[in-house]
């Protein structure tokens, strides 16, 4: 796995260029992190290939070591049970590994310390700590939003039938990572279905799980399970892929094949939005042999895009909002896309972040409540932009720099790019066709 360090603080680049080749994404961060965690709760020697390369998931694969599980050269090895950690479980920027972590141990009798760096102290658990504490587990926190660092007391865990409150996968994650250990049947009710990457993998493993629709939200329910080692490639990640989709749409004269993308439905909605603006997206099943079904090719030309709606039902991760508001910048017409006020609270304020991304490089975007509504702009200005430390922000303004035309665009805080996609700047210059001079540090 990388190292951020290895990654600079500042992207210098000059746009206009036309994006051309073959890219492969890194790992699908969400089943990265899911799989580590559940590798290291199976009772035997699991097999995880492709893993994410990003600091976020090397923060959760040392967790899980530190919980007592091994991983090396691609393999999980658990042992049924987490022990007691002999240090904090530093959870890094990465808010999917505090709360998938904090539902891990919760059956088992433990005291751990979840911690974060100063962006992830920011970031509300109480969303967690509620159907934790009615569970019986112990959790505690900074205020009445529980910030970190995170306190989790498990032992004997209680199952709950709950509905949560917000579309949350993490939320759902880890109340059902709770529910494997507890003394009877754990229920989540989504009024929204959210991405399914922890069920995928609970079946996997062979836990005792069940979903159904009963009318007015969709029902997950799990009984108290032991779970059997398993063997998974990792596909690409669709939210790292929305970058190069959005940028070989935008830019005129790019012809670019990103392979081996997750397209499942609870994490197509970005396809299907530039779907409808009219973005040409060709995608070519692929038959992997590690278990994932909904793995493609995308093979992506550029086009004229037309402005539409896009409701955060579609898109319930929210991760690739900032990837399509560059696409949106660029359209004829207006784009809205509702909903979307949870991305105030992501690793930055990527709701503001939105609005000074577009707005920067000349494009008009608005907020009106929770909804972002960007009208297109014939064409966007090369510029300089500030990343927040956001390592999505950050590689959506380097999208908008390739699209911007002539001039060069500078985007600080690029070293947080290292967070999920260390390799970024690396493919960028593959695909534009960059020599060192002209786009670096």
């Amino acid at each position: 796995m990388s190292v951020p360090g290895s990654v600079p603080d500042r992207l210098v680049l000059s746009g206009g260029r036309p994006l051309r080749g073959h890219v492969r994404v890194p790992g699908d961060k969400s089943i990265s992190h899911r799989a580590l965690i559940l590798g290291a709760l199976a009772d035997g020697r699991s097999r995880v290939r492709g893993l994410s390369d990003g600091d976020d998931v090397e923060r959760t694969a040392d967790a899980v070591r530190a919980l007592g599980a091994r991983y090396a050269d691609d393999e999980v090895t658990g042992h049924a049970r987490l022990r007691q950690p002999e240090r904090h479980l530093d959870c890094g920027n990465s808010g999917t590994t505090m709360r998938l972590l904090a539902g891990a141990v919760a059956p088992f009798a433990v005291r751990v310390v979840l911690t974060g760096d100063p962006s992830l102290s920011q970031r509300p658990m109480d969303r967690i700590a509620v159907p934790l504490r009615s569970m019986g587990v112990g959790v505690s926190g900074e205020g009445a939003q529980c910030l970190p660092p995170l306190v989790v007391e498990g032992g004997t865990v209680h199952g709950i039938d709950y509905t949560p409150p917000m579309a949350s996968a993490q939320v759902k994650s880890c109340v059902l990572l709770a529910g494997l250990g507890a003394d009877g049947v754990t229920t989540v009710r989504e009024p929204v279905p959210t991405r399914r990457h922890t069920e995928e993998l609970l079946e996997l493993c062979g836990a005792r799980l069940e979903e159904s629709d009963d009318g007015d939200a969709h029902v997950v329910r799990l009984e108290p399970s032991v779970l059997h080692p398993f063997e998974l490639d990792v596909p690409g990640d669709p939210s790292q892929a929305a970058f190069w989709v959005v940028a070989a749409c935008t830019v005129p004269g790019s012809d670019v094949v990103i392979e081996g993308v997750y397209v499942g439905p609870a994490r197509r909605g970005y396809l299907d939005a530039l779907s409808r603006m009219g973005a040409n997206v060709v995608e070519v099943p692929e038959r992997g042999t590690g278990t994932m079904e909904h793995v493609a090719d995308l093979h992506v030309r550029a086009g004229v895009l037309h402005g539409t709606e896009v409701d955060a039902a579609e898109i319930t991760g929210l991760d690739e909002v900032p990837a399509l508001a560059v696409a949106a910048a660029l359209a004829e017409g207006t784009t809205v896309l509702r909903g979307v006020g949870e991305l105030r609270v992501k690793e930055s304020d990527r709701f503001g972040g939105v609005l000074s991304l577009v707005r920067a490089f000349g494009g008009t975007a608005e907020a009106d409540g929770d909804d972002l509504v960007v009208a297109g702009v014939p064409e966007l200005h090369p510029s300089t932009f500030d990343s927040a430390g956001d390592h999505r922000m950050a590689m959506a303004a380097a999208v908008a720099g390739l699209a911007a035309g002539n001039g060069e665009t500078t985007v600080t805080g690029w070293k947080a790019t290292a967070t999920s996609y260390p390799a970024f700047g690396a493919h960028l210059r593959t695909l534009a066709g960059f020599h060192d001079a002209e786009v670096g540090a």
